[in-house]
């Protein structure tokens, strides 16, 4: 998108290297002088802030890898002598933990941002669908993360997740036995567990990296949904624009992140983790980590377990068919009336089924979680091709230009008013 490129080395070290590794002009290219649409507003802030949480994951998770002993007889209390016996090793626990959910939540906003936008749409389906590859191994990094406390909920996802892949026809037991290492959850699993769980954000930064380079080729989408035109006019370079923004972005989400370490530590944990597995005692309600809940629903809803499976892992990959499901020509939500009101739907179905994963699955709630599942998969199979082939949408500016010169327009007559 940025063209030939515009750095120019001004040392002689930088020219023999430049020669050799066009590494500065690949950095100077990617971010400083990179075009940024100059309409974008602070969700777009929540890719560098994802980038940043993978990276605060990465070294708290590497130091914390240092003092934590994979054996079951061991983990529980290598644990408890990280918060107790090392240096900083309360932060560390805690800054891992949460950000976990840091991440998560940074991710939601930024999936439901490019849905709202339509980031999803021609020329970036292959940019989102490595954003749902990203998402996937969030969750499998996440969930193999959830383990290692080796507390009674660590223990007992363990078992109920591990069990699952028994439903799956002629090869599902050797899953299974694979994944667990023998016939139930014991040394061999968390050992296994452990090592996935160290390699997993490893290949989450390859993907990550491919995911920006795809960006990078296409552009960035914009709140209005239309592409660049004119690049000395619609555009930004990266730096300083771009960069001061998202520091911003960080700066903010940050003191969320603060608050939960250091104030509210166990605030979105829960208190049977901090009772040392026992398989011979099942806890009253087995619960995951809170942004796994939706799914977690969905996958009870389902009486049958084959089916409940094949429900929980077409609810994750089903945003990757979004680029054929909705076919409207129109991007952004702005200009999309139908949309928007399918898309407040759709949200406050996976909050409500956020919350009936917390809950026993049983009477109201199971039914509640019954419907919103439904819901669910009709959002993407049924409600948005119908959006798409019948809405009226609003007209959308000529250019990015056209957009700015009317929004400023449109405040100048308002202060006048």
């Amino acid at each position: 998108m940025s063209g030939p490129s515009k750095y120019q080395p001004e040392s002689g070290f930088a020219r023999w290297l430049e020669r050799r590794l066009p590494i500065l002009s690949f950095m100077y290219d990617s971010f400083v002088a990179y075009p940024t649409p100059k309409n974008l507003n602070y969700f777009w802030t929540f890719g560098a802030i994802l980038s940043f949480m993978l990276v605060a994951q990465l070294v708290t998770g590497i130091v914390l890898a240092m003092h934590y002993t994979a054996e079951t007889s061991l983990a529980f209390f290598s644990v408890e002598h990280i918060m107790r016996d090392v240096n900083w090793g309360m932060f560390l626990r805690y800054a891992h933990a949460n950000g976990a959910s840091m991440f998560f939540l940074a991710g939601y906003i930024h999936i439901l941002r490019g849905m709202y936008y339509g980031s999803y749409k021609e020329p970036r389906e292959i940019l989102w669908i490595l954003g749902v590859v990203i998402f996937m191994l969030m969750m499998a990094t996440g969930f193999l993360g959830y383990v290692l406390p080796w507390g009674q909920m660590s223990f007992w996802a363990a078992t109920v997740i591990t069990n699952l892949f028994t439903a799956i026809p002629l090869v599902g037991d050797s899953i299974t036995t694979w994944l667990l290492g023998g016939y139930s959850v014991d040394n061999p699993t968390l050992n296994r567990f452990y090592a996935l769980h160290y390699l997993m954000p490893f290949v989450l930064v390859a993907v990550v990296a491919v995911h920006v380079w795809a960006l990078h080729v296409t552009g960035q989408n914009n709140p209005e949904g239309v592409e660049v035109k004119d690049f000395e006019k619609e555009t930004v370079p990266f730096t300083p624009y771009a960069t001061l923004k998202d520091a911003f972005g960080i700066g903010a989400f940050l003191v969320v992140y603060a608050w939960l370490t250091f104030f509210v530590p166990n605030y979105l944990g829960h208190p049977d983790n901090y009772v040392e597995a026992n398989p011979l005692v099942t806890p009253a309600h087995i619960v995951p980590e809170w942004y796994f809940l939706p799914y977690y629903a969905i996958l009870r809803a389902i009486p049958n377990k084959l089916l409940g499976v094949i429900a929980l892992f077409a609810a994750v990959l089903l945003p990757a068919a979004l680029p054929w499901l909705d076919g409207s020509k129109v991007k952004s939500g702005r200009y999309r009336p139908l949309f928007r009101k399918a898309f407040v739907l759709f949200v406050v179905a996976g909050i409500g089924l956020g919350y009936l994963g917390a809950q026993p699955p049983e009477g109201g709630f199971l039914m509640a979680a019954r419907l919103l599942s439904l819901y669910y998969f009709l959002h993407f199979l049924v409600v948005l091709p119908w959006v798409a082939r019948n809405e009226i949408t609003l007209p959308e500016p000529d250019s990015i230009e056209a957009a700015l010169a009317a929004k400023k327009a449109s405040t100048m007559d308002a202060a006048h008013g």
